[in-house]
């Protein structure tokens, strides 16, 4: 439910950036904001592989990236690319021969890094491969890993730097006449991350991808993601992002999609709001939560539904979803349709009974959106 058109200070203006194509995605322009994960096995083991990228793509992921450190790597990357349900990204480092093989493998981009790539000479070869196959880039600076030049200058990874080693490959690729190319400057330190960021944001009309490099496990990597790339989203700021955590690429899309959603930048499945809960609350809400989240998640359809414990804030909380539950007493409490008291439940039946509702609003949602096309 929207309260855009009624609540200007919800809106959320983006940047202006040109649209490029990653395989069928596009990123950039007024296109939705990308949602990416990579996969961490190896890139030789295609089954292993394979089987991360349907899982991711089965979670919503746009876009998935491969690792192609190898040449092994780059003859496996072909049948991946051929068995994918989405675009997928090869991750490029130190040998721009890989990159010339992930292009001629069907790579829908190719991630190359300034600092670790090579020469310009080695650039314009990879630039040709791209343009042969019809490839987007992403140039991926990284302050862990910033040109020489650029560390001699500065004397330490910094914002400044950051923009510099982007802007400078970007010239690259102008001067070759490649326009298809996105950029990120990746820090694992938030502040930084945040502040060059903005600067290629002024300096650049490139679409943007946003990532806090190196963020951590699934709860301190969630929680610094979600400063780090809410507050850039905010701004108006990115065109794709991944959240990088040391967990399952699932997780990543998990969390990606969940910091969109907060945000109003992307609608895809149940935003579950729920209270915390007390010892006011008429039926376990934690418990209730988990089973829920867990039953729900082959639901597509962009939908709202509140599970709060009590009347104190319930009924305002169902009000503005499309299907609530709110606790009572004697064992039961009331069903919310539509932000409408409808009927009674009681609590050892409600897990069933939410999952129906919930069901059942989706494929109304459905048919609307069909009959509307």
């Amino acid at each position: 439910m929207s309260l855009n058109h009624v609540r200007p200070w919800r809106n959320i203006y983006r940047r202006k950036s040109r649209q490029i194509m990653v395989g069928d995605v596009p990123i950039g322009g007024d296109a939705p904001i990308a949602v990416q994960t990579m996969t961490n096995t190896l890139t030789t083991d295609v089954a292993a592989t394979m089987a991360q990228v349907q899982a991711a793509a089965e979670a919503g992921a746009d876009i998935v990236r491969v690792s192609v450190p190898d040449e092994a790597s780059s003859k496996a990357l072909k049948e991946i690319v051929r068995e994918s349900p989405v675009p997928i990204v090869a991750d490029i480092h130190f040998h721009y021969r890989r990159g010339i093989e992930a292009a001629e493998a069907g790579a829908a981009c190719l991630r190359i890094n300034p600092g670790n790539i090579g020469d310009e000479k080695r650039v314009k070869e990879v630039i040709k491969a791209a343009r042969d196959h019809s490839c987007s880039i992403r140039i991926g600076v990284n302050a862990g890993s910033l040109e020489k030049h650029l560390l001699e200058k500065y004397g330490e990874p910094c914002p400044e730097a950051m923009v510099e080693s982007g802007l400078e490959h970007i010239r690259i690729l102008q001067d070759n006449d490649f326009h298809e190319f996105k950029i990120s400057v990746k820090a694992s330190d938030v502040f930084l991350s945040a502040a060059a960021y903005q600067g290629i944001a002024e300096a650049t009309d490139a679409p943007i991808h946003l990532g806090i490099t190196e963020a951590g496990g699934l709860v301190s990597g969630t929680i610094k993601s979600a400063i780090g790339l809410g507050n850039l989203l905010w701004m108006g700021i990115g065109d794709t992002i991944r959240v990088s955590l040391s967990a399952d690429p699932v997780e990543e899309v998990k969390v990606g999609y969940e910091i969109l959603k907060s945000l109003g930048l992307r609608h895809r499945g149940v935003n579950i709001i729920s209270c915390p809960s007390c010892a006011r609350q008429g039926f376990d809400v934690i418990k209730t939560v988990e089973a829920l989240e867990q039953r729900l998640e082959h639901i597509k359809t962009p939908m709202s539904l509140s599970i709060i414990g009590c009347v104190v804030n319930g009924p305002g909380e169902a009000l503005m979803t499309d299907v609530g539950f709110t606790g009572g007493g004697a064992g039961s409490g009331m069903v919310y349709l539509a932000g409408k008291a409808s009927h009674k439940m009681s609590n050892d039946q409600m897990v069933d009974h939410i999952v129906e509702e919930v069901e059942k609003k989706a494929a109304e949602l459905d048919a609307a959106a069909e009959a509307a096309e």
